[in-house]
C-alpha cells in the first residue's frame, strides 16, 4: 500500500480488503526491496507469488487459472494511484519482477464520487472481488457465494455515506 493510501483509513479501499479478508496483510511503502516481511513471502518455497496489475504478458485470470499444487498461491495487490503503482513497481524490482494476473470485466466502478483514470478501472476492493471470483472458479479457493455477494457491502455503505454528505 502506497504511504497515501494508508492515510485514507476513512476512505480506503485497501483497507476495507484487507478487512474483509481472512489471510491478507498491509505493508506500507514505495521500495520493498529491503522488506524482510515480503522477502520471506517471495523467496519461501511453499509460495507461488503474483502480481496483480495489468501488463501484456499477464496470465488473464478469466483464461487461465494459476498455482501449482503444494504450494501456497500469494497474490500481491497494489493499493494506490496508477501513477504511484508504477512508481511502487519500479522501486520495487523482485515484486515487479513476478508473473503479473490480470482480468477481465464488464464492471464499472462503483466509487463514483472518485474519478477513474479510465472506464475500465476499479478500485482495489472491487479488483479483488473479481480475482476471487475466478480464483473460486478455477477452484483455486472454495468461497461461498453468499460471501462473494456481500463482499463489496462496506465499500458501498461507504460510498452511499460518503454521497449522503454531498
Amino acid at each position: 500500500m502506497h504511504p497515501k493510501e494508508f492515510r485514507k483509513t476513512k476512505n480506503g479501499t485497501g483497507h476495507f480488503t484487507n478487512l474483509s479478508l481472512e489471510n491478507c496483510e498491509i505493508h506500507v511503502g514505495i521500495d520493498f526491496t529491503k522488506n524482510k516481511d515480503i522477502n520471506d513471502i517471495i523467496n519461501d518455497p511453499s509460495n507461488i507469488c503474483y502480481t496483480l496489475y495489468p501488463h501484456q504478458s499477464s496470465i488473464n485470470l478469466n483464461e487461465t487459472s494459476i498455482g501449482e499444487e503444494q504450494r501456497n498461491t500469494v497474490i500481491f495487490l497494489i493499493d494506490s494511484t496508477w501513477p504511484c503503482s508504477r512508481a511502487i513497481l519500479a522501486a520495487s524490482p523482485h515484486i515487479d519482477a513476478l508473473q503479473k494476473v490480470s482480468f477481465t470485466h464488464t464492471e464499472v466502478s462503483k466509487f463514483i464520487f472518485k474519478e477513474q483514470p479510465k472506464e475500465y478501472c476499479l478500485s482495489t476492493m472491487e479488483s479483488t472481488l473479481c480475482v476471487l471470483k475466478l480464483l473460486d472458479h478455477h477452484q483455486i479457493e472454495t468461497i461461498e457465494e453468499t460471501k462473494l455477494e456481500r463482499f463489496l457491502l462496506p465499500f458501498e455503505k461507504m460510498v452511499e455515506y460518503q454521497l449522503s454528505w454531498g
